[in-house]
């Protein structure tokens, strides 16, 4: 079985490979004002992706992006149903505010036009649900994108544990955050709906609570927590008023096992790391490329291979998922998994409102 999946795992990336050699995937953007963006325009730049529409509201937004990029003029249009009247895409791809992914699938959606959004899915659970519905109805699929999908230490990590290295799971740990979006230099026009608890859903716990939530319904393999309890503050109400900025969510699940998501704003540096507990073994994964194993706590930690092969951004699993249209619901892109990030992010913010765990049905 081993040998199986290493194959498999081969020829996905020789699929890669020959993908970039023919036709490039041609992606319709909506929406500029998530800085993400630049990972896409840094990919069309090396020339690995094609671009041939791009909608976005904002004049002067659209103009530096132009110029920076030398992009043709001919591909912006000021909103996503204009561009569609004249384009027909492979996917669109989103980098608008959260709450703004609903129009995006109501509008792609019936139109039989795939989807990928930036993480999460939507800011209420009634939206995910309304998204997850249109996929189903339309056959369209639907994906959303988390930076951490990529790591190749997760991916490890993740075959490590169904292999049962670490034994039953008693406890998995996520911290998601960085100084804060203002400190790091985002764009003004990110901070603009990043920091509204109506286009963001709220604040740190929004934008860096999905990630746990989306790991964690990942290693469980789409179980869902019975109940979410959450603790939110402001340590920086001056520099963000409106939403919190430090966020800590425990989930528990029926076998006994916890997740703790700590996200915030407020860490003296970046990080994004994922620790699983079991009763043989720990896995730690540290960063992006390095995973470690611990047996015993004063012995030195095993350094873990992962160079297994994987894809290495979104586009190059888009061109994977829609080329081949193969789609596995197991995936951390998948509705079934962002629906249930959704309702962990929702029921967290009930709970830290009320002050008490939300019991989920």
């Amino acid at each position: 079985m081993k040998h199986v999946i290493k194959i498999c795992f081969l020829l996905i990336m020789l699929f890669q490979h020959v993908a970039y050699a023919d036709s490039l995937l041609k992606v319709a953007v909506a929406g500029l004002n998530h800085d993400h963006v630049y990972l896409l325009l840094n990919l069309y730049k090396e020339k690995k992706v094609d671009i041939v529409g791009i909608a976005e509201g904002n004049d002067m937004l659209s103009s530096k992006i132009q110029a920076q990029y030398n992009l043709p003029k001919s591909v912006f249009y000021p909103d996503l149903g204009s561009l569609l009247k004249k384009v027909k895409p492979d996917v669109v791809l989103a980098y608008n505010p959260t709450d703004e992914h609903i129009k995006v699938a109501e509008i792609c959606l019936p139109r039989k036009i795939p989807v990928m959004v930036e993480k999460p899915m939507a800011t209420t659970l009634a939206d995910a649900k309304r998204i997850a519905s249109l996929s189903q109805q339309h056959k369209t699929a639907f994906l959303v994108n988390y930076e951490t999908t990529w790591y190749k230490s997760n991916q490890q990590l993740k075959r490590l544990v169904d292999q049962n290295i670490v034994g039953s799971i008693t406890r998995m740990i996520v911290k998601d955050g960085h100084e804060g979006p203002k400190e790091i230099g985002c764009s003004s026009y990110f901070l603009d709906w990043l920091t509204d608890p109506q286009k963001n859903g709220g604040g740190a716990l929004m934008d860096f609570g999905c990630y746990g939530a989306n790991l964690m319904t990942w290693i469980k393999n789409g179980e869902r927590p019975i109940s979410v309890t959450a603790f939110t503050q402001r340590l920086k109400p001056d520099v963000y008023p409106k939403v919190e900025d430090d966020a800590t969510i425990i989930l528990n699940y029926r076998d006994g096992s916890t997740g703790i998501i700590q996200a915030s704003w407020a860490w003296p540096y970046s990080v994004k790391d994922l620790q699983v507990f079991g009763t043989k073994a720990q896995l730690y994964a540290k960063n992006d490329k390095k995973l470690l194993k611990y047996v015993q706590h004063n012995e030195e930690p095993t350094v873990i291979a992962t160079d297994q092969p994987y894809f290495e951004n979104h586009i190059l699993y888009l061109e994977h998922v829609l080329k081949q249209k193969q789609l596995s619901e197991a995936d951390l892109s998948s509705i079934s998994n962002n629906v249930t990030v959704v309702e962990i992010l929702e029921a967290a913010k009930q709970s830290a409102k009320e002050g008490k765990s939300i019991l989920l049905n």
